[in-house]
């Protein structure tokens, strides 16, 4: 049976047959687009090229020679990275940076987590938000300046205060025992607000009634945040730890400042012996190979830690 309010039907391509609608051709003020958007993107794309494509290039070039500014570049292959692997002063700035990025993180990480949770659960003011992030706009040389000032153990304000309660004065950057966890504390007020506010908005996505049901299960904020939040949390920790372990690998202009790699080798962090190696004893081929061999171990750690997470969210599934 015809329906008689069924409309007209949609026009037939006559030189098909078909019954499908036709395909509007390409509107002619688009047709042109394509050269506008390369010379839009060309400044960025030319900076990236310049500034990022080739000093990496460059970098991996010189690893694999000997290179000390005055003389032209001299191919001498894996030289460098024998030299590398019997180095016992690399052996040693690698433990020490290892050991600055497990203090770092670890506290920056469980720093972040409760500042977090309670500006999410206690909290909306904007202004404390504000004030906690604050720290990271601040220069790391500047930081680092104003702390050593705060440290130093004849004037600094912190010793002053340590006197004031009976206690002895403490040799936070010029001894080997307090050098290393002196500058995880810079690098943890500093680097606090922004891991912060990234763990914040994370857990702005955390849907309000999940909260609610526990609460009806009777648990209290302790067991919500270690049932609920956290795992919740997982994704954004892992991007959280991927970008502190980074960061904390390349840490440099705090330890310039504060100790300028001692005492006695003490904070001598591996990106602190690459630029004594570079611009003090002008190796540009040995720094180089130092450097490629960080790029190495910080991809590989990188690739663990992804690993790592996708294997729990397949168990968790």
């Amino acid at each position: 049976m015809t329906l008689l309010n069924s409309g007209p039907a949609p026009a037939r391509d006559l030189s098909t047959g078909s019954g499908a609608p036709r395909r509007r051709p390409a509107s002619p003020s688009h047709r042109g687009d394509g050269p506008l958007a390369w010379v839009l993107i060309a400044p960025a794309l030319i900076g990236f090229l310049v500034f990022a494509v080739y000093p990496t290039l460059r970098g991996i070039y010189l690893s694999f020679t000997e290179f000390r500014v005055l003389t032209p570049p001299k191919w001498i292959g894996f030289a460098n990275f024998q030299e590398l692997a019997g180095d016992p002063v690399f052996w040693n700035s690698l433990r020490v940076t290892v050991y600055f990025v497990v203090v770092a993180v670890g506290l920056t990480v469980i720093a972040a987590v409760t500042t977090a949770a309670v500006l999410h659960r206690l909290t909306s003011s904007t202004v404390i938000r504000g004030l906690i992030i604050l720290p990271f706009l601040i220069s790391g040389v500047v930081a680092a300046t104003v702390w050593s000032w705060m440290l130093d153990p004849q004037l600094g304000i912190v010793n002053a205060v340590v006197h004031a309660f009976g206690g002895d004065g403490v040799q936070f950057l010029t001894s080997r025992e307090w050098a290393i966890p002196s500058i995880a504390f810079i690098h943890v007020w500093k680097n606090l607000g922004y891991t912060a506010i990234i763990l914040f908005a994370g857990l702005q996505t955390i849907p309000p009634q999940v909260y609610e049901a526990g609460r009806i299960d009777g648990a209290g904020e302790t067991r919500m945040f270690f049932s609920l939040t956290l795992p919740l949390l997982k994704p954004i920790l892992a991007l959280v730890l991927v970008l502190n372990v980074i960061g904390a690998f390349q840490v440099f202009d705090l330890v310039s400042v504060t100790t300028k790699g001692g005492p006695a080798n003490a904070s001598n962090v591996l990106q602190m012996y690459i630029y004594s190696k570079a611009f003090g004893q002008f190796d540009f081929g040995y720094a180089s190979a130092m450097s490629l061999a960080l790029f190495a171990i910080l991809i590989a750690i990188t690739f663990l830690q992804m690993r790592l997470l996708r294997a729990n969210e397949s168990e968790q599934a």
